[in-house]
């Protein structure tokens, strides 16, 4: 009998160009699919809940696939562990309907991204956050951040990418917040979908915010200039992590 199972696994990805499979460059989907190939001998196709990019980490990443192998759904995350990369692991696997698509199903994604605020970086976090040693006030990156809250046309918060067909850019974000752990700053956000590069972009906004350069009333300005060039930069992938997926 076919199923249509939906595993959730988490991945570090300093070593990975990302989930999807490259042509020349490691990734988490292309070791996903070795290690289920050893366990139940087939080739699904896999639905992937997210791309994400060079060097981003997964918290929670879900995949969907059918197949037509009997392996218990408690016995499947053991089996494929064995074969996996130290860096991925899967975590919960169980049986859905017919018609569950990791990707199309997805209700909204949280992720969060971390910043090291410190003068002296920690060599035991180097890939895992963003090292930044410039005083931060997360008061004022919340007040900047409150803009986003709601649905909005993103388009100043998303790289161009000339292979990628224009679509909609309206997003809505259901929470964000900048919150302070000793000298760990982290931004969560959640939102019902997210564009190309638009948390690192929102974050790098955030930076900037910080450092004076943008005002928080700035925000609506540069959501409604629908203008990529007026919003900060693009914050490095190694502080991203996919946090959770809501179905």
């Amino acid at each position: 009998m076919r199923r249509n199972l939906l595993l959730t696994m988490m991945y570090d990805g300093r070593l990975f160009h990302g989930w999807q499979v490259q042509n020349n460059a490691p990734s988490v989907q292309e070791v996903f699919q070795q290690a289920l190939y050893q366990v139940i001998g087939e080739h699904p196709d896999i639905k992937g809940c997210s791309r994400t990019d060079a060097g981003v980490h997964a918290n929670q990443y879900c995949v969907s696939f059918h197949t037509e192998h009997t392996i218990p759904t408690d016995r499947l995350p053991l089996a494929l562990n064995r074969f996996l990369p130290p860096t991925v692991a899967v975590w919960e696997a169980r049986e859905v309907a017919e018609d569950f698509h990791a990707r199309y199903s997805c209700k909204g994604k949280e992720y969060i991204y971390r910043i090291y605020n410190a003068p002296i970086r920690n060599p035991f976090l180097e890939g895992y956050v963003l090292h930044y040693w410039h005083s931060l006030d997360e008061a004022v990156m919340n007040e900047a951040a409150r803009h986003l809250l709601g649905r909005h046309d993103f388009t100043s918060f998303c790289t161009v990418d000339p292979k990628r067909p224009k679509g909609d850019f309206h997003r809505t974000v259901k929470h964000i917040a900048v919150t302070r752990d000793k000298d760990m700053v982290t931004m969560t956000i959640e939102a019902d979908g997210f564009l190309y590069n638009m948390v690192r972009i929102i974050v790098g906004t955030l930076l900037q915010v910080a450092q004076g350069k943008t005002s928080p009333a700035d925000i609506p300005l540069i959501l409604r200039a629908l203008d990529r060039t007026q919003a900060g930069p693009t914050a490095p992938p190694q502080g991203l992590y996919l946090n959770r997926v809501f179905y």
